[in-house]
């Protein structure tokens, strides 16, 4: 298990950018797949990106295909997501998430993920 903290979120116009960080405590952090998912305010947590425990693999939702960008850096025990040409619609809280030795074949699902960061508000406005 792996402690979790994001960081980045704020308030941005729509077309705008963002970049969500999520630290990751402990020296396994290289073996957890890690995963952003977002939960809009009274609806479900939805699944936006999740990549591999080496980088080579990568998963988006199709809402954010072509605008955002998962990465990590294993050295500093952080994963990434870069968020650009935001909508309003990407409002929401995002989470990071995290899978040890998990194995990504495709889009993985919540539950895949043992490890959950407390969150960080993103309010795209129009």
């Amino acid at each position: 298990q792996v402690q979790l903290v994001e960081s980045g979120g704020g308030l941005v116009q729509a077309g705008g950018s963002l970049r969500l960080s999520c630290a990751a405590s402990g020296r396994t952090f290289s073996m957890h797949s890690m995963g952003w998912f977002r939960q809009a305010s009274g609806k479900e947590r939805t699944f936006v990106a999740a990549i591999s425990w080496g980088g080579g693999r990568t998963f988006y939702a199709d809402s954010v295909k072509g605008r955002f960008t998962i990465s990590r850096d294993n050295a500093k025990n952080t994963v990434y997501l870069q968020m650009n040409s935001l909508k309003p619609e990407d409002t929401a809280v995002y989470y990071c998430a995290a899978g040890y030795a998990l194995t990504l074949y495709n889009q993985p699902s919540a539950t895949d993920f043992g490890s959950w960061g407390q969150g960080t508000q993103v309010t795209v406005s129009s």
